[in-house]
């Protein structure tokens, strides 16, 4: 799944991130606006999109002064699958969310850093998860190896991505901590917590802040 436009994986074409931008919005909006928030394609390209969905009736035009404003019609037959279509990304973090809060072995913290929790990346990107494990559970623990196991598996059935998994106890964390490990920023900003206690508490425990560098 490409994790910036994650529509794309079923509107490859420049309608995809033209729809995705109209799906996120409320307002109407210009076909410069709608090419810059898209960040695909041609000004000119867009608008040949946009023209082409205004003649289906998925897309309003509103003639405002000198300007057209394009938004989504909500009330077409093809507009909820066009806004699932664009909250795909929440979805998919809800979906992990919902696996890790029914572990046996619940984690200290859970959460997605990297491309997708920036809204970047492409179809090749793995989807990187942090998992610290609470400290009396021994490193190899069969049925917490088995909950990781399966959560890559999920990450896999659900977007074709490779999945990453960075997992340490709490006590190793307060390791990275002592010796300000760079990888200490790719957890944290920005990252989106799936469950478990918050990084930013889970660091003031070990009486340290975290300095983007």
């Amino acid at each position: 799944m490409d994790l910036k436009s994650p529509i794309s994986v079923v509107v490859p074409s420049l309608d995809g991130p033209v729809l995705q931008v109209l799906a996120r919005s409320e307002e109407g909006l210009s076909g410069r606006q709608i090419h810059k928030l898209a960040g695909s394609g041609s000004v000119a390209g867009v608008r040949l999109v946009l023209q082409r969905l205004a003649a289906t009736g998925l897309v309003h035009v509103d003639d405002v002064g000198n300007s057209l404003l394009y938004r989504l019609n909500r009330k077409h037959l093809v507009a909820p699958a066009v806004e699932f279509l664009a909250d795909l990304r929440s979805t998919f973090i809800s979906r992990l969310a919902d696996e890790i809060n029914g572990w046996r072995i619940p984690p200290v913290h859970a959460s997605v850093y990297g491309a997708l929790a920036r809204g970047d990346g492409d179809p090749d990107s793995d989807v990187d998860l942090l998992l610290i494990r609470p400290d009396h559970l021994d490193a190899g623990d069969v049925l917490w190896e088995d909950q990781a196991g399966r959560l890559m598996q999920t990450v896999v059935d659900l977007t074709g991505n490779p999945a990453h998994v960075f997992e340490l106890s709490r006590t190793e964390l307060a390791g990275h901590l002592a010796i300000e490990e760079p990888i200490l920023n790719d957890w944290m900003r920005p990252s989106i917590q799936l469950t478990g206690l918050p990084l930013a508490a889970l660091m003031a425990e070990s009486g340290r802040t975290l300095v983007a560098h």
